[in-house]
């Protein structure tokens, strides 16, 4: 197996980044991004995993912020199966699956905006992406992303 080229620092300001390697083109593409690290982490996770029964071995770079601003590069999380809710959840397990959720549409939504060239979020334009994650359902909210990576030119 051929070793991929070093990761590049993402563009744009610092938040939790996940490249992935393309071994084809020898690139790296992001894979997820969020302000939180928890909402990456998990999407590496499920990337991975799906990769790997893909067949493919992936490998990736988690970048996040410095403590006194910048970027800085984390060790990557390994590949864990994504936790499970039983048809009998209690309500702290309930809460929890309804909070990775709408990080995780907030993360499909950033990656969107990232692909459209967007990544130097004011604070309005932070209030709108929260209007939207709370408002709207997983599959409306990767539409807009798709929209959003089609008007960008899919960069």
């Amino acid at each position: 197996m051929q070793t991929p080229s070093p990761s590049p620092q993402p563009p744009g300001a610092p938040r939790w980044v996940a490249m992935f390697h393309e071994p084809s083109s020898d690139s790296w593409r992001v894979g997820a991004e969020s302000p939180y690290r928890f909402p990456v982490q998990y999407a590496v996770g499920e990337m991975t995993q799906t990769l790997r029964a893909r067949g493919d071995d992936p490998v990736v770079a988690l970048w996040g912020p410095k403590g006194g601003g910048g970027w800085e590069r984390h060790e990557a999380p390994a590949a864990a199966a994504p936790p499970t809710v039983r048809a009998e959840a209690s309500a702290e397990e309930t809460g929890r699956l309804a909070e990775r959720m709408t990080d995780r549409r907030q993360q499909v939504l950033m990656a969107g905006l990232g692909k459209a060239g967007v990544y130097d979020l004011s604070p309005d334009d932070a209030a709108a992406v929260e209007a939207l994650v709370d408002r709207l359902d997983e599959t409306t909210v990767r539409r807009v992303a798709h929209w959003l990576t089609v008007a960008g030119g899919g960069r």
